[in-house]
């Protein structure tokens, strides 16, 4: 199956691809690296996520405002690319967390995203990762993601 046939089984939707919101594209193709910027969780029409975790929203929250950020993702992949098949391995996930000073769950929160990578790709979509606490993020979203893609 493709990714896209995949996720449609597993009952997710990629959303249209969400607009930036300064600046900035949301993906530069250079050779055969795929840079995606900063994404965040909400979409027009979607719900919109906001707070802080460990103050406002769980972990369990926060893992699905991770895997909404991965959608958004994939939405910008296949938007640049034409079909997700053409990404042959996530090569780095940058997880932003927007949370309290105590929280410690950020590699938690962004499993959301890294989970499905590695459900719609296998090993190509494990990935070598950071995550990180934040002390804001803008808008007020809870989870920021940025990937580095190797495609065809």
């Amino acid at each position: 199956m493709t990714p896209e046939e995949q996720l449609t089984a597993r009952g997710l939707v990629i959303p249209p691809p969400p607009p930036p919101v300064a600046n900035y594209v949301r993906a530069v193709r250079y050779g055969n690296l795929l840079y995606l910027s900063g994404h965040g969780p909400n979409v027009a029409g979607g719900k919109v996520w906001k707070g802080k975790l460990g103050r406002d929203l769980s972990v369990e929250e926060g893992y699905a405002c991770a895997q909404a950020v991965a959608l958004n993702l994939l939405s910008s992949m296949k938007q640049t690319l034409g079909e997700l098949s053409k990404v042959k391995r996530i090569i780095k996930v940058l997880g932003m967390v927007n949370a309290i000073p105590e929280f410690e769950d950020q590699p938690k929160v962004i499993n959301g995203a890294s989970d499905l990578f590695v459900d719609l790709w296998g090993e190509p979509g494990r990935h070598a990762r950071s995550a990180v606490g934040m002390g804001s993020l803008p808008m007020g979203i809870p989870v920021e993601i940025e990937v580095i893609v190797e495609v065809e």
